[in-house]
């Protein structure tokens, strides 16, 4: 094999976005490029291989039976390419540095009041969490670990389903006066706060409340700042049942019902095979499951505390008439609950 007959790696990059993505737009939009590049370089190509790769209807393109051959072999070379570069990548790199990625909800309100054991006991790794609700692309950012939610369809990588997710409603304890809503028509009169994620309709079902979804009111984007409207006492939420659990048993916000629907995705831990041999992340994966573990053992909270509590804010243990749950630390108590902040993503 004579590599230096190799066609130019650029063009053959331009020719197999365009090729995956059927568009010369939108592979100039993946690798920053001008639509007029992509065009320049896959013409190029063509005249190299003397070989016609896309027919061309005016603006429109479609990829010939050629080309379509072509591009199957060249993804698969260049994700030879990825790979090796990813097991270079992952044994030259610091080994003290790890970097996390996760939604803007789930970072501030289950992971962020958590992550600080992990730090304590790893005092020589250097931690960032980014947070964004877009799937990042391993192959093209610096990212060690992705804590995602959907269906796991991502191929390619270690996944691992860590959990799965409920809705419930919840309010403030002061809301309407601390009389809270409990039959179908008190939820009818109630302010219900709404979220694309997070419909209503499903749970009036499972409830049994013969009620519509709700058209008017406000209507949030972000999980995390819908559980931040009901605290502050705007209305009923559908909240997920991983992110409320700290603000329930801190008695920020009271579960109305017992009744569950579940959520359509899991949370995944998702990384790249090689990296997931790395010490940083296996000590992170540790760490992060023996969290979910003592998380599972407290998500089924009771629906109306009966009486104060006090809460270890990281763990999501309660301490009750003075006894201490598993993993509570003599002497801390709720009177300082720290700030959930307010995430800007679902």
């Amino acid at each position: 094999m004579d590599i230096r007959r190799l066609p130019n790696l650029s063009a053959l990059r331009a020719f197999e976005a365009a090729a995956r993505l059927e568009s010369f737009s939108r592979a100039a939009e993946e690798l920053f490029v001008t639509h007029g590049a992509i065009s320049h370089q896959i013409r190029a190509l063509e005249q190299e291989l003397g070989t016609t790769l896309f027919a061309r209807n005016g603006k429109r393109i479609s990829i010939t039976p050629a080309g379509r051959q072509y591009a199957a072999s060249i993804r698969t070379a260049l994700g030879d390419i990825a790979q090796a570069t990813r097991k270079l990548q992952a044994g030259t790199r610091s080994e003290r540095r790890l970097v996390l990625t996760t939604m803007p909800s789930f970072a501030s309100r289950w992971l962020t009041p958590r992550i600080g054991r992990f730090i304590d006991r790893h005092p020589e790794l250097e931690v960032e969490l980014r947070c964004s609700a877009q799937l990042i692309d391993f192959e093209r950012e610096d990212v060690d670990v992705a804590l995602r939610m959907g269906k796991g369809n991502w191929p390619g990588l270690h996944i691992e389903k860590v959990l799965d997710d409920v809705f419930f409603p919840a309010c403030s304890p002061s809301y309407n006066q601390g009389h809270l809503p409990q039959t179908a028509e008190e939820f009818r009169r109630s302010t219900l706060l709404r979220s694309e994620g997070e419909p209503w309709a499903p749970w009036f079902a499972a409830a049994g409340f013969d009620l519509p979804e709700p058209t008017q009111g406000m209507m949030y984007e972000d999980s995390g700042m819908l559980s931040q409207a009901a605290i502050v006492g705007q209305g009923l939420a559908l909240v997920r049942r991983s992110l409320a659990v700290g603000d329930i048993m801190a008695g920020r916000l009271v579960r109305l019902s017992d009744v569950d629907t579940p959520c359509d995705w899991d949370y995944y831990f998702v990384c790249p095979p090689a990296v997931l041999e790395t010490q940083r992340v296996q000590a992170f994966r540790t760490w992060f499951l023996e969290e979910l573990k003592a998380f599972e053992s407290v998500k089924d909270m009771q629906r109306r505390p009966a009486r104060p509590t006090s809460v270890d804010w990281g763990a999501d243990m309660v301490t009750t008439a003075g006894e201490t749950a598993p993993g509570i630390q003599p002497g801390l108590t709720a009177s300082s609950p720290p700030d959930d902040g307010a995430p800007t993503h679902a």
